[in-house]
């Protein structure tokens, strides 16, 4: 994105108040421009074919097509947009699920409008919208499921890491900003983006939250409750 080019916002959800509700509150921002709306998300899918919005807001729960299975199909796409999941809930299996598909984050349908609008810009920016704490809480809630499986096939794709790319993979996963992981590595800041785009490139994966979700899978962060950076 550029100063010049505002950013392309595709709405989706099954409810014509909450969106209209979002076009109010999302449309004042001089930089965004909202080029359509979708009911579901088979609607969605139509509209990203002739829009080419830059962020699709997608609700979760919609009727026909919902908003995990639209993320996994958009995010499949050559040149798919960034997707930020719309959730009335801080931990739900669904959100994750979204997240492991590669949405870029998630808000609360709650949230502050000026805190949605900065979520459509840190997403458009290529940053994912995502508290380490939250990243946590959602993973701790689906900890169960499919626990055994999944643990074994994290660590068999982190296994194509080399220990420095593996180090970083899981200071990614607990939180930190580049400029902390760069000081408890004794790197320079752009040895560490370098080593987060190797990552990102090696594990196939989209953004930093799916790398998070790899490391806990993979065992990694389980003994790590300390303190953490910002996610940027």
């Amino acid at each position: 994105m550029t100063a010049t080019t505002p950013i392309r916002l595709l709405l989706v959800d099954d409810d014509p108040l909450v969106r209209a509700g979002l076009a109010l509150m999302l449309g004042g921002a001089e930089d965004i421009e909202i080029v359509g709306e979708a009911a579901d998300g088979a609607e969605a899918e139509e509209v990203v074919r002739r829009t080419r919005p830059d962020v699709v807001l997608m609700d979760i729960r919609m009727p026909s097509v919902d908003g995990l299975t639209a993320t996994e199909r958009l995010r499949s796409r050559t040149g798919a947009p960034q997707v930020v999941v719309l959730t009335t809930f801080h931990a739900d299996e669904q959100v994750l699920q979204a997240l492991r598909a590669g949405a870029a984050g998630f808000v609360l349908k709650d949230t502050p409008p000026a805190e949605i609008v900065a979520a459509v810009r840190r997403v458009a920016a290529g940053d994912p919208v995502l508290s380490p704490a939250v990243t946590r809480q959602l993973m701790r809630h689906a900890a169960g499921t499919a626990a055994g499986t999944r643990h074994a096939r994290a660590r068999e794709r982190l296994a194509v890491l080399n220990d420095r790319e593996r180090e970083v993979a899981v200071a990614v996963g607990r939180g930190l900003a580049n400029a902390r992981i760069a000081t408890e590595l004794f790197m320079s800041v752009a040895t560490v983006k370098a080593h987060v785009s190797r990552v990102l490139a090696k594990l196939d994966l989209d953004n930093r939250v799916q790398i998070a979700l790899l490391a806990y899978d993979a065992g990694l962060l389980e003994d790590d409750d300390g303190d953490s950076g910002d996610g940027h």
